[in-house]
């Protein structure tokens, strides 16, 4: 029997409106989206470059930090370009295959964040928790197998997904009322039940992120509970600002990132659809722009090697060759 060849049912190409209902104001919107991404861009690459020259921040919190700020790289970057493409040049249009392409690294790289931030919340656990077994428990090995672990986990729950929108057939309208390919956005366009692809995307959802989120929440009530049975309160407040950076991060990253899942799902018709567009496009820059300025803020060893160690160490070794030379 012939083998039905589901590429004909495909679209050459997909049509990006950017922000609907904000069309002429697009212009305008670049320059914040424009500012945020090169914001989070040199900012996360900036924490990378500290922490990776740094033998002092060569630690697991600082591995994971590592992680955090790679993957946001790559997450805002797998959006907002096009995004700016479309309000700068009108480049609204979006090969098939590209748009699979762009869909599946955006919640590949959703999962992953998920995935990392679970296991700083796993770090921090640990550390409070029990101080005693921190070196034993976070090893190089134990570091290596997570790793492994968070970028296979997030393949393995992204990849059916993408193959969902594949097999389904597109012979209506190719316009998507979004700056990007999100999942719920093209599956709306097809010509056929997407039941299926409705409910995977919740199960999807709720068991990679939704459990995530539940487990680090059990997590940081175990921690509050130990660190107000500290002693000390120098104690208690030195624990807590070691948890508001990655407390402030986990609120950023999943409020608008549910709201925004939750949104696609539910009647909208009292919702304005540019409010819900520009927060899904806010959810993938806003928390990677603001990942670097909340953790060099707030966490000293960071905030000290940034601003202060390269400059101490140069004086240093210019005090030293003066003293030789005047020897």
């Amino acid at each position: 029997m012939e083998t039905l060849n589901t590429s004909r049912f495909h679209p050459e190409y997909f049509y990006l409106i950017g922000i609907p209902g904000l069309e002429s104001s697009h212009l305008l919107l670049s320059v914040p989206f424009c500012s945020m991404y090169l914001l989070a861009v040199l900012g996360n690459s900036f924490l990378v470059y500290v922490i990776a020259t740094e033998e002092r921040l060569h630690q697991p919190m600082y591995v994971f930090l590592v992680m955090l700020a790679i993957t946001d790289i790559f997450l805002c970057s797998s959006t907002v370009p096009k995004t700016i493409s479309i309000f700068w040049f009108n480049s609204h249009s979006i090969l098939f295959e590209c748009c699979l392409i762009q869909l599946f690294f955006i919640h590949y790289l959703f999962v992953i964040e998920s995935s990392v931030l679970l296991t700083m919340a796993y770090d921090r656990y640990i550390a409070i928790c029990f101080p005693l077994t921190y070196t034993v428990t976070l090893t190089n090995t134990f570091m290596r197998r997570m790793v492994l672990l968070v970028t296979t986990r997030a393949f393995c729950i992204i990849t059916p997904l993408v193959l969902l929108l594949n097999r389904l057939p597109y012979l209506g309208t190719n316009v998507i009322a979004h700056a990007y390919c999100e999942h719920m956005a093209v599956a709306r366009l097809a010509t056929a039940d997407i039941l299926v692809n409705s409910v995977y995307g919740l199960v999807a959802a709720f068991s990679s992120t939704g459990v995530d989120l539940i487990i680090i929440v059990m997590s940081y009530f175990v921690i509050f509970r130990a660190v107000l049975r500290l002693p000390s309160t120098d104690a208690q407040f030195k624990a807590l600002n070691t948890c508001m950076s990655h407390v402030c991060i986990i609120l950023m990253f999943y409020l608008p990132a549910f709201y925004s899942f939750i949104a696609h799902r539910v009647d909208r018709g009292h919702i304005p659809p540019y409010v819900h567009i520009l927060l899904a496009n806010l959810y993938v820059i806003v928390p990677p722009m603001m990942n670097p300025i909340i953790y060099g803020v707030r966490t000293k060893e960071i905030r000290q090697r940034a601003m202060f160690g390269r400059f101490y160490r140069r004086r240093k070794n210019i005090i030293s060759l003066n003293l030789i030379s005047d020897n």
